[in-house]
């Protein structure tokens, strides 16, 4: 099997209704953000209209480094990145554009904890990507986007749900559902 294509689970899990979306990112577990650092996972959002926007498929990287910029660092906060993919069909590898060496990567985001005590709080026993602290330009609209993650199967960080929403204002509002899985090393 190609390390680009995907497993039966994960194209099980993108192909379920959304209420079993509901109840596991109710149910699931905070993935372990240090056995995501130097990954790159897989991704698909699950509404049928990413297709007609052209982001239906994505890869998500994570590492520990600086914010806004894929630069590695042995110290510091975790932070992730999105990089296009070619737009193939769903079962199809996972190619990177302009191309695997020199993958496009945008909207970065921050790798935290669920602070209670924030506005972004919509899921307190998850992982947050947050936009807003990935060291993105002001004004980029993607700084907007947070999302919380949660494991499918408990205890590995293999295959994941996420939960995508739009911060407006004092307004949180829910997007789509995506799912993630490991890929190769970054």
């Amino acid at each position: 099997m190609s390390l680009y294509k995907p497993s039966q689970d994960y194209l099980r899990v993108t192909t379920l209704p959304h209420h079993q979306h509901d109840a596991m990112m109710v149910r699931g577990e905070k993935p372990d953000v240090n056995a995501m650092v130097d990954w790159l996972y897989r991704g698909k959002n699950v509404p049928f209209w990413t297709k007609l926007v052209g982001i239906n498929k994505f890869v998500k990287g994570f590492y520990r480094g600086t914010p806004g910029v894929y630069q590695v660092r042995a110290d510091g906060d975790i932070y992730g990145y999105n990089a296009a993919v070619k737009q193939n069909d769903g079962a199809a590898p996972w190619l990177l554009k302009p191309s695997a060496d020199q993958p496009f990567r945008h909207g970065y985001y921050k790798v935290m904890d669920v602070d209670p005590e924030s506005r972004d709080n919509a899921y307190l026993h998850t992982l947050l990507l947050n936009y807003n602290q990935g060291g993105g330009l002001p004004g980029d609209p993607q700084r907007g986007i947070r999302d919380y993650l949660v494991r499918v199967e408990p205890g590995s960080d293999e295959l994941l749900l996420g939960k995508a929403y739009y911060r407006l204002g004092p307004i949180l509002v829910h997007t789509n559902y995506f799912v993630l899985e490991r890929m190769c090393r970054a």
